[in-house]
């Protein structure tokens, strides 16, 4: 199967972004800012949220080795400040300190803030960044990370399409518990990913 899809790149990516994006602590959010709308618009917003999350993520992907090559940074540097922005977000899963975004005037909120900066944040789109950066350009690389990309926004809409039934068997300290694993998992990541970087300056110098 390795010939195809690599599957430990592929878990690496799944899970990361699970954690980044956590789809169960979005449910709250996403139920109060399509409060008062009808079951269709809901399901409307779900769909359109993911499909705008997943199109950053795309573009980010597919030319952010370009950006970095175009300002000079390294994957290293990439690495490190990936580690540090994903560790900021991890201890707001932990603390509770996050603020839900706020939806703007006039505008779609399966644009903003649903599909970014909720979903498709700084944090999932660093992540999904050193993942291109890090795999070899082989064919099950690519293949592990696409469907990894596609795997997460699959359960995301599955998560938003059904965000009623989940925070009705979840309850609000079931989410809270959810959040809380996620930012430990992500905590975890975002330490390894600054040792590494660490240990690759280390090597260059």
């Amino acid at each position: 199967m390795n010939s195809v899809i690599n599957a430990g790149l592929f878990s690496s990516v799944f899970v990361t972004l699970f954690v980044i994006m956590d789809p169960p602590g979005t449910v709250p959010v996403f139920i109060s800012l399509t409060a008062g709308q009808s079951r269709a618009a809901r399901k409307k917003a779900a769909w359109q949220a993911v499909l705008v999350a997943f199109g950053v993520i795309v573009v980010f992907a597919a030319f952010g080795q370009q950006i970095l090559q175009h300002l000079g940074i390294t994957l290293p540097a990439l690495q490190c400040a990936g580690g540090l922005l994903l560790l900021l977000i991890a201890l707001q899963l932990l603390t509770d300190t996050a603020e839900d975004p706020v939806q703007t005037k006039n505008v779609n909120i399966a644009f903003v803030p649903l599909g970014t900066p909720l979903l498709a944040g700084p944090g999932a789109i660093v992540a999904t960044m050193v993942f291109v950066q890090r795999a070899n350009g082989s064919l099950p690389d690519v293949v592990a990370i696409s469907v990894g990309i596609v795997a997460i926004h699959i359960v995301m809409w599955l998560t938003l399409r059904f965000s009623g039934v989940i925070m009705r068997i979840l309850g609000e300290n079931g989410v809270l518990l959810v959040t809380r694993i996620a930012g430990l998992l992500l905590s975890a990541i975002a330490v390894q990913l600054v040792a590494d970087a660490v240990a690759d300056f280390i090597k260059a110098g």
